[in-house]
């Protein structure tokens, strides 16, 4: 027997699986920082990639704009953002700076918020505007992307002398990785542009999935706007479990972001031998498991190894319930999970709902496999009314899963779905 322990909220759900059913436990490598991670900042800054250093191109330069991820990202800014202002200042010490904080679609980020991310000193001292995806007056267009969406931003990027971007990177469920073009759409961009963006053309597409860039339709629209906004200069840092940085990734916004992610894939990617009948995975615990919304991230790791009609336990405490309105009306509401996936087909990229994203990929996995979440803290009639199975507990959630899938089912674990780029090979 072996004893298997998921992260679940600010602890850790534990059950034992069978020699004989476990294919093997997948989880990500994450060496020790040989520095500090002001050390590791500095050095990336020291030497950028395919780029000369951020004093030299601040030269000149009369004003900067600096995008920054908001309060939903645990990206560490107190220790990156000091050394961008100082680089800049460095090449230019009458520059006019703002920091940007890329909401992308989310809510405002509150005072206490942005203390919390920089500090009270540069909250207190630096010129910080919060975008505002809604407020037209705050937005320029750049023309169309190549998907014939068009490209919304806020003017302050596209005024400024000198475009800068910060930012972490992760496997991310559907544009690939986070980090890099990234902190321009949708960090930056208008709601009318986030929304064709996720459109569900492309999220239908084979090639948005962790860990892909190649052919992936939302990061070349991505890709384009980050072009055409001037983005010129990113420093990006790959982070560990407790959300430290182990390395950082800075200079051309293309080839600082391609090496950071290359770095992380040789970290992250695990291969499953076999698809497997029973997939237990999770969130990677608090923060990333408060709600169902956050959990479909960590499915979609099981959905990758899982066989057809096989039981993905989902292990996620969702102590906020669902997430948002309209993923849980449109879940709740269908007869079926295919019913959604036929709707949403049918919807034009211009005419895409919040949260058409997340119901979408939450459908696609429950049309393929049945789907038992496992949390104490989350009404079981929310997750019965969208079309998922409840537990109480890992053991109930395992009996229950092998009721489905058979006494000798194979079983594959993968403890933090959101950190993990996960593959398989289908046997012979």
């Amino acid at each position: 027997m072996k004893t298997i322990k998921i992260p679940y909220g600010r602890t850790y759900l534990e059950t034992v699986i069978p020699d004989k059913n476990l294919i093997g436990i997948f989880d990500s490598s994450q060496p020790e920082a040989k520095n500090s991670q002001h050390e590791n900042v500095a050095a990336a800054l020291d030497s950028p990639i395919k780029s000369p250093r951020l004093e030299v191109l601040a030269a000149g330069r009369k004003s900067a704009v600096v995008i920054s991820s908001d309060h939903t990202r645990p990206v560490p800014s107190r220790i990156i953002m000091p050394q961008i202002l100082e680089r800049l200042r460095r090449g230019a010490p009458d520059i006019d700076i703002t920091i940007l904080v890329a909401t992308g679609f989310h809510r405002a980020t509150t005072h206490a918020e942005l203390i919390e991310k920089y500090g009270e000193k540069i909250v207190a001292e630096e010129k910080i505007v919060v975008h505002d995806s809604r407020d037209q007056s705050s937005l320029v267009s750049l023309g169309r992307l190549p998907s014939g969406g068009e490209l919304i931003i806020n003017r302050l990027a596209v005024e400024c002398d000198l475009l800068v971007a910060e930012g972490f990177i992760e496997p991310h469920f559907f544009a690939g990785f986070s980090g890099g073009r990234k902190s321009v759409l949708p960090g930056i961009a208008s709601v009318e542009t986030v929304l064709a963006n996720h459109c569900a053309e492309f999220i239908r597409s084979p090639f948005a999935r962790a860990g892909n860039l190649e052919n992936n339709p939302i990061h070349r629209d991505m890709l384009v706007a980050a072009e055409k906004a001037g983005l010129a200069f990113i420093v990006n840092v790959v982070l560990d479990h407790d959300k430290r940085i182990i390395k950082a990734f800075a200079g051309h916004a293309v080839q600082a972001h391609e090496t950071g992610c290359g770095f992380l894939a040789s970290l992250c990617k695990v291969t499953v031998p076999e698809l497997a009948d029973i997939v237990v995975t999770g969130n990677g615990g608090y923060p990333l498991d408060q709600n169902i919304y956050q959990a479909v991230k960590g499915m979609t790791a099981g959905e990758a190894v899982c066989r057809p009609g096989g039981v993905i336990v989902m292990v996620a405490a969702c102590a906020d319930g669902h997430g948002g309105e309209s993923f849980y009306e449109n879940m709740a509401n269908a007869a079926c999970p295919m019913q959604i996936l036929k709707q949403v087909a049918e919807v034009p990229m211009n005419e895409t709902v919040p949260d058409q994203w997340e119901f979408q990929i939450l459908a696609r996995i429950l049309a393929r496999n049945k789907v038992i979440m496992v949390t104490a803290d989350c009404a079981p009639g929310i997750i019965k009314a969208m079309h998922m199975e409840h537990a109480f507990t890992l053991e109930q959630a395992m009996r229950r899963a092998f009721e489905l899938a058979g006494a000798a089912a194979r079983v594959a674990v993968i403890p933090d779905g959101v950190s993990v780029i996960v593959d398989s090979i289908k046997p012979s």
